[in-house]
């Protein structure tokens, strides 16, 4: 169940969840760290967002000196076009404003621009903020929206989890730099994953994998386990955490070109595995169910999971494939007939039914065959 709001999110398309401060803090700055220069000069646009409260929008805001911005653009859903409907109030801040309008609050989009010192006190930061109504509701494929992706460099935010493919396919249109959150399983998709191979696309520096915590518009449905988590990592009342959570970028950091330390061969079956490596039976390589332990001697191709995304470096590995039913990289050895799909779901279950063995890496044991977990094909480069 560890990723059952995000299975939620998907088939409900309640897309709302809020990115805590510390948690881009902390990614933001593995960047700066590998070059200190990297958001000089730049427009970033932070579509899908909510401007008057986003941390995105906050952090960026506060630091736009110390990074060196030209400019930030900050965009909203309209409160009528969002899936999760609430009791909208608009802020102080909205109502307060003489360009405040009832109609355009719940039907129109939101856009912030900072570009300079507006309030006269010396300083750019989120007081600087000037605010407008989009003319139509945010929705990040309109020609509104579109407009501002050209004008920008980077695109960072935290985009609908239910519409994750089609906004990877609106950046990568655009040629554009981003930083976005998704869930470590985007990594199979098949709109993601040969931009992954091609190294078009990487994880980000921080917290892949890992349980992250969200906020969630109040009243949001929160299973009360994901609630409970949060929780006891402090955060209480309507948060939720959502595990295999993870950063997208094309944005370089200095953490993936760290080359991982291995053990050889003959050493992980002495002192980890206690046994030789498994081959596919449809594949020509060998399972590596745990990423310590990829064989450091080991020439030919071999099967890891996914996260070992976290820890790749371009330098050391290739990646040349992935498990899986289409056999969209030529690297399939044995197709299963039907027949053999379902006399191995009898052999292994016992009763009748079709085991999918085309979908994944498959292994012979104790005389059946066995489907691994999703696994990435990967060989040393020399």
């Amino acid at each position: 169940m560890a990723n059952s709001n995000l299975t939620n999110a998907k088939n409900a398309k309640n897309d709302e969840f809020y990115t805590q401060y510390h948690d881009i803090q902390k990614e933001i700055e593995a960047y700066l760290e590998f070059n200190p220069s990297v958001f000089k000069g730049k427009t970033i646009l932070m579509p899908c967002d909510d401007p008057e409260w986003s941390n995105f929008t906050k952090f960026f805001a506060q630091n736009f000196e110390r990074f060196g911005l030209k400019k930030l653009i900050s965009t909203s859903y309209a409160p009528d076009s969002k899936i999760h409907k609430s009791a909208y109030q608009p802020t102080l801040f909205e109502t307060t404003n003489p360009q405040f309008d009832e109609k355009k609050t719940v039907k129109n989009g939101k856009i912030f621009t900072l570009t300079s010192d507006k309030s006269g006190d010396g300083k750019i930061d989120v007081d600087d903020l000037e605010w407008q109504y989009l003319q139509g509701d945010g929705n990040f494929n309109s020609k509104e929206i579109i407009k501002l992706r050209d004008e920008a460099d980077m695109i960072i935010t935290n985009p609908p989890f239910s519409l994750f493919r089609e906004f990877v396919a609106w950046i990568i249109e655009a040629n554009k730099q981003f930083l976005i959150i998704g869930n470590m399983n985007a990594i199979t998709y098949k709109e993601v994953f040969p931009l992954i191979k091609e190294n078009e696309m990487w994880l980000g520096a921080t917290g892949n994998g890992n349980d992250m915590v969200f906020a969630v518009p109040k009243g949001s449905e929160i299973n009360e386990n994901d609630r409970q988590k949060a929780a006891r990592l402090g955060y209480v009342g309507d948060f939720t955490r959502l595990g295999n959570s993870c950063w997208f970028t094309n944005i370089d950091h200095g953490r993936r070109h760290k080359p991982l330390e291995l053990m050889t061969k003959e050493e992980i079956v002495k002192y980890g595995t206690k046994k030789e490596f498994e081959k596919y039976d449809n594949y020509d390589a060998i399972e590596v169910s745990f990423v310590k332990f990829i064989p450091s001697d080991y020439e030919g191709v071999m099967g890891v999971p996914i996260s070992f995304l976290d820890k790749y470096s371009p330098e050391q590995f290739e990646i040349v494939g992935m498990c899986e039913n289409e056999d969209l990289y030529n690297f399939k050895t044995k197709v299963y007939t039907t027949d053999e799909c379902k006399q191995a779901y009898l052999d292994k279950f016992g009763k009748k039914g079709t085991y999918d063995l085309n979908a994944s890496g498959v292994v012979l044991r104790d005389g059946l065959l066995e489907k691994v977990y999703q696994r990435i094909l990967i060989k040393h480069k020399k």
